[in-house]
């Protein structure tokens, strides 16, 4: 049977950004928290080692497969900043196109630095993707 490898933990989330080694990404890092705190309204919590998450839904698909996830979230990797929204929504491209410098993984969006995007696009896809997955993902 499948195990779900993310799932929320109680690790501290300024612990793990101040563990980011890069001064700018660090920075960025904080930028972000607090972008999409304000955004979402949720607070920011760890999930895994290395995702900041905001927000949770249950999600069950057909195949029998469910979980946990964090509505929206990010992550100050190594080489880009990962940021995570809803698959499936199909606004979330016709927000992209305006995003800034980016390129696009299956359920990521990565940025090389803050200041290569639009700060309210990005709150625009935040929202738009909280919205997409509470509508697809109702709590019971």
């Amino acid at each position: 049977m499948y195990k779900q490898k993310t799932k929320e933990t109680d690790n501290s989330v300024i612990e793990f950004i101040e563990s980011v080694d890069h001064p700018k990404k660090r920075e960025d890092a904080y930028t972000l928290l607090d972008i999409f705190a304000e955004t979402t309204g949720y607070e920011a919590k760890m999930w895994g080692p290395s995702i900041i998450g905001f927000g949770s839904y249950h999600y069950k698909y057909d195949s029998g497969h469910e979980g946990d996830a964090p509505l929206v979230g990010f992550s100050p990797r190594k080489a880009k900043i990962s940021l995570y929204f809803a698959t499936g929504d199909t606004e979330r491209e016709s927000l992209l196109k305006d995003l800034g410098k980016h390129t696009t993984g299956k359920a990521c969006v990565y940025i090389n630095k803050v200041e290569d995007i639009h700060v309210d696009i990005l709150k625009a896809l935040i929202n738009q993707s909280v919205k997409f997955l509470q509508e697809t993902y109702p709590n019971p």
